[in-house]
């Protein structure tokens, strides 16, 4: 449990001060992450020469494990480390593993894998969760105060890929590589800074310095976490070795959620539980969310390469197109957000949550409408790529900062950095059905259930059947099996997200907030 917090008192644009140096260090963290990630997959299509099926699978259960983590990184700091040193621990964890990517060898690959998985265990919950303590004394400015830290992450998401990328292809794939871990040092750089000059008040701090510094064979509990996390970097890039028996730990994860969120609802007062309620049904939609937002990262990247007249950049920086949105778009949500809020009309978050769902599902029958511009070589035209990306951006926009935000405020406060790790779990899950729907991608040639489910809508959207595709040969097969599965999972993301506004009312009325 963290201790007894009071939000500091300075303040920068109306928002707490300690909100602008998480910033920096949130977007220099992204900045490393997502220039990795831009990479990843590219990297084992092209110089690895891993089959897309295998590249998928390594990729899925990678960002799987990423956001796996995060549960016991929040448990973790909850009783041990406290937000502080579990955000440096995970950077220095995180860097090494970036740097680690430059050496050219299965070990380091997966090692290095391992290590940013690990890292990103204890920076990305408590990052999160130390934003939330900023606004402990002023609830109202949350909304807008997680929207302006989403435009770090974001800024940083949207720089990244361009840069190392650009560096990738010029000097060489570790070079992008290591690029990204130096980002990682700054982001450690800038939050070392806000330690320095005091911006976080008391936040954050050891929950009981008594038991941190409790020796056990020679080390302390914080010492013992740091020799605990680089003991399990093996057994991580096992897993990511082994990702086709990942379901295991899905089963695992699943069982050891259940069960201690069980526990959390026993321990805690009816008005908690309500509210925990909340957070879990926010979960399982992100997770839905999820599980179609990124194929940015995977099939979309592969359709951008094989199946899009790309202009100006290349398909590893088409990740930066999401994020690029979100930067021109965050402040402006955010002073919507707070115009909303001064005049008693701000949508509460389920029905955020569920426009977010709706208009993900729109962005990707846009994606898959981009068929109808397919020429004799079945590249389409980028418009609809920035379209369908815009729309989806707008999408996150709704649910993504806001998930954050109620995160913080709905938990109950001795387990808030862990009910941060099961809201970042969706991803865990989100990833894991991601590679499942990526996979779908892959052109064989065959009938499969969304071709038999929704073949009449998928002709009436992209224009194509499959048998036109065949006719027309490989490329235009390949192109047929990436709209096609885009089609299929927005009609179903639209029709959840439109059930999910059906019940919206009900779930405000269990957040117990004040309007």
């Amino acid at each position: 449990m963290q201790p007894a917090e009071t939000a500091p008192t300075a303040t920068l644009l109306g928002h707490p001060k300690g909100l602008f140096y998480l910033f920096f260090a949130e977007l220099w963290e992204r900045f490393s992450f997502y220039g990795m990630k831009a990479l990843l997959l590219l990297y084992m299509t092209q110089h690895l020469r891993y089959s897309d099926e295998a590249s998928f699978g390594i990729l899925s259960a990678y960002m799987s494990l990423v956001y796996i983590t995060p549960l016991w990184g929040g448990m973790i700091a909850d009783k041990i480390l406290g937000y502080r040193k579990s955000i440096l621990l995970g950077g220095i964890l995180m860097a090494l593993g970036h740097f680690l990517l430059s050496f050219e060898t299965p070990l380091f690959f997966y090692s290095s894998l391992g290590l940013i998985i690990l890292g990103n265990g204890f920076f990305k919950p408590n990052i999160s969760s130390f934003v939330g303590a900023l606004y402990k004394d002023n609830p109202s400015q949350r909304d807008a105060g997680f929207t302006v830290f989403y435009l770090g992450i974001n800024l940083g998401a949207a720089i990244a890929p361009l840069i190392c990328a650009w560096v990738a292809a010029r000097y060489g794939w570790h070079y992008g590589f290591m690029l990204a871990g130096i980002g990682m040092l700054f982001g450690l750089i800038f939050f070392q800074r806000g330690l320095k000059n005091n911006v976080f008040g008391v936040a954050g701090k050891l929950p009981n310095e008594k038991h941190y510094y409790q020796k056990k064979g020679g080390l302390n509990q914080g010492q013992w976490v740091t020799v605990g996390a680089l003991a399990a970097t093996p057994i991580f890039a096992s897993l990511i070795f082994f990702h086709e028996q990942e379901h295991y730990l899905i089963f695992a994860a699943t069982a050891f959620l259940l069960l201690y969120i069980l526990y959390i609802l026993k321990k805690v007062s009816p008005l908690e539980r309500s509210r925990l309620t909340v957070v879990i049904y926010f979960t399982l939609l992100s997770t839905l969310f999820a599980a179609l937002f990124e194929q940015t990262g995977s099939s979309l990247v592969l359709f951008s390469d094989r199946n899009v007249h790309l202009i100006g950049i290349n398909a590893a920086q088409t990740n930066s197109i999401n994020a690029s949105f979100i930067v021109l778009l965050a402040i402006p949500f955010s002073m919507l957000w707070g115009w909303l809020n001064r005049r008693n009309r701000n949508p509460s978050a389920p029905f955020k949550f569920s426009f977010g769902l709706i208009l993900l599902g729109l962005a990707a029958i846009i994606f898959g409408r981009s068929a109808v511009s397919a020429d004799a070589l079945a590249q389409t035209s980028m418009i609809y790529l920035l379209v369908g990306y815009f729309v989806l951006t707008i999408g996150e926009l709704f649910l993504s900062p806001i998930g954050l935000s109620k995160v913080t405020e709905l938990s109950p406060k001795q387990y808030i950095s862990f009910i941060m790790g099961v809201w970042f779990s969706s991803y865990f899950y989100g990833h894991y059905f991601a590679g499942k729907i990526a996979k779908l991608t892959v052109s064989n040639g065959d009938s499969n259930i969304l071709t038999e489910t929704f073949g009449s809508a998928i002709e009436a959207v992209t224009g194509l059947t499959q048998d036109i595709a065949i006719e027309k040969g490989p490329a235009f097969e390949q192109l047929y099996s990436y709209v096609s599965v885009y089609v299929s999972f927005g009609m179903i993301t639209l029709v959840i997200g439109c059930l999910a506004l059906f019940i919206a009312p009900l779930m405000t009325r269990m957040m117990h907030l004040k309007p």
